[in-house]
């Protein structure tokens, strides 16, 4: 299990971050969701390593995390992607994932690329096809469209066969179809028993998606529950969602 203890993030005089706690359990789906400036991004970076505490706890499965590095927390069990997707251009769609798989088994990355064809070959091509990538596992990752990248990077990360997955925006820059597919994949995931902490901003990947949601507005925990049950929450609905959200209906 995650757990965020009372979270705190200073920037100067800025509190991005004020004192928020929250828990994610094994094979549970959460979405962590707000408008701009409201202290998801620094949270979810605090607990992913990129961002030091000012103050609070973060726990999984009992591992204190706040003074782990990202590598450190990766051998722990926890991985993540990012807003914009992140892979090695110069490197075939394969070799990124045999590249993730080394770096997570030998806690190191392949010093030479010529050696990576023949690393953990199975294990990648599985990944692949498990991500919908198969039929591209030799071209080259600059080559991919964007969608296309936003699946490899969820390959890499699942690489390192995680337990907790936090995933920045998975939806971020995707088609409609394409932020479906993925989503379906992110949610079966969790049904596997991984946990899952995203944010976002589309909120047809949210409803339906995620088991719970969690709202940060002005960098404080301002709701939290189903997304039946945030969407219908004045507040909320006041500062964020809108008026003319629909709980039962369509989300744009």
């Amino acid at each position: 299990m995650l757990q965020v203890r009372q979270l705190v993030k200073h920037f100067g005089g800025i509190h991005a971050v004020d004192g928020v706690s929250f828990e994610v359990a094994a094979g549970e789906c959460v979405a962590l969701i707000g408008p701009n400036g409201a202290g998801k991004s620094t949270c979810f970076a605090c607990i992913a390593g990129q961002y030091p505490l000012t103050g609070g706890h973060i726990l999984w499965n009992g591992q204190a995390l706040e003074k782990l590095a990202p590598a450190e927390r990766l051998r722990h069990g926890v991985a993540r992607t990012f807003q914009v997707a992140q892979v090695f251009e110069a490197l075939t769609v394969l070799q990124n994932v045999q590249l993730a798989m080394q770096a997570g088994i030998a806690q190191k990355a392949i010093s030479a690329f010529k050696r990576l064809d023949g690393q953990s070959r199975e294990a990648a091509e599985a990944l692949l096809e498990e991500t919908g990538l198969r039929a591209l596992a030799h071209d080259d990752a600059l080559s991919l469209p964007y969608g296309a990248k936003k699946r490899l990077e969820l390959a890499m990360a699942l690489a390192a066969r995680p337990r907790l997955l936090l995933l920045d925006e998975p939806a971020a820059g995707l088609a409609e179809a394409e932020r479906a597919s993925l989503m379906k994949r992110v949610k079966q995931l969790a049904g596997q028993g991984m946990a899952v902490l995203y944010t976002e901003h589309n909120m047809d990947a949210v409803a339906g998606v995620a088991d719970r949601v969690l709202v940060l507005i002005e960098g404080r925990l301002a709701a939290e529950g189903s997304f039946e049950e945030i969407s219908r929450d004045a507040e909320v609905r006041r500062l964020y969602l809108g008026e003319s959200l629909d709980p039962g209906g369509e989300h744009a």
